[in-house]
């Protein structure tokens, strides 16, 4: 092996050497090389955000399982259910979720299952279990079920706000004609 001068028998540090001539061939590129400049190259779409058609679903939690029926929200939340899904844009739809205090967990959860909250003073943790948060603020358990699987950050909050949640049948979005939304059928608590 030559040093740093221009040795012409130079062998590749890993494997043989190969020939490099069959790739830039007249008959597939014309003898230029497949460079393609950026702005050849396929670009993602971005949708203006004034564009963005936002529709309103209607969810209703009765018998369904907390943590599948809170995926498909955040999901719908975020936009993925749309073709013009960007992930750094808020391009998701509003969701009304109704009889919150029907929903159900597994096995032990409603005994076992803690939420914790803090005042921000010393000593201020409050620990509540499913059992008596349900009984008393049904909304907050759905709530927090899907704000934590949005994004943790200004755009998760922004998608946040479009989440709306309801104790009973009652709610006042009937102005906006939310669509009745079919979960999928394995959510719905056995």
């Amino acid at each position: 092996r030559g040093g740093w001068g221009g040795s012409a028998s130079v062998e590749p540090r890993f494997g043989p050497a190969r020939d490099h001539t069959s790739l830039y061939s007249s008959d597939v590129f014309d003898g230029a090389p497949p460079n393609r400049h950026a702005g050849e190259m396929n670009k993602t779409s971005l949708p203006p955000i004034d564009s963005i058609d936002r529709q309103w679903y209607l969810v209703d939690a009765e018998n369904q399982t907390l943590g599948r029926l809170a995926t498909e929200v955040a999901s719908i939340l975020r936009g993925k259910n749309n073709p013009s899904f960007t992930p750094h844009l808020d391009t998701g739809d509003f969701v009304v979720v109704v009889n919150a205090e029907k929903i159900q967990v597994s096995g032990k959860k409603p005994q076992q299952k803690l939420y914790r909250r803090h005042s921000g003073r010393p000593g201020g943790m409050k620990v509540e279990t499913f059992e008596s948060l349900q009984e008393r603020i049904p909304e907050r358990i759905v709530e927090k079920a899907i704000k934590g699987m949005l994004p943790h950050n200004a755009l998760g909050r922004q998608m946040y706000r479009k989440l709306k949640v309801y104790k009973g049948t009652e709610h006042p979005h009937s102005a906006q004609k939310p669509q009745p939304l079919q979960l999928n059928p394995s959510a719905t608590a056995k």
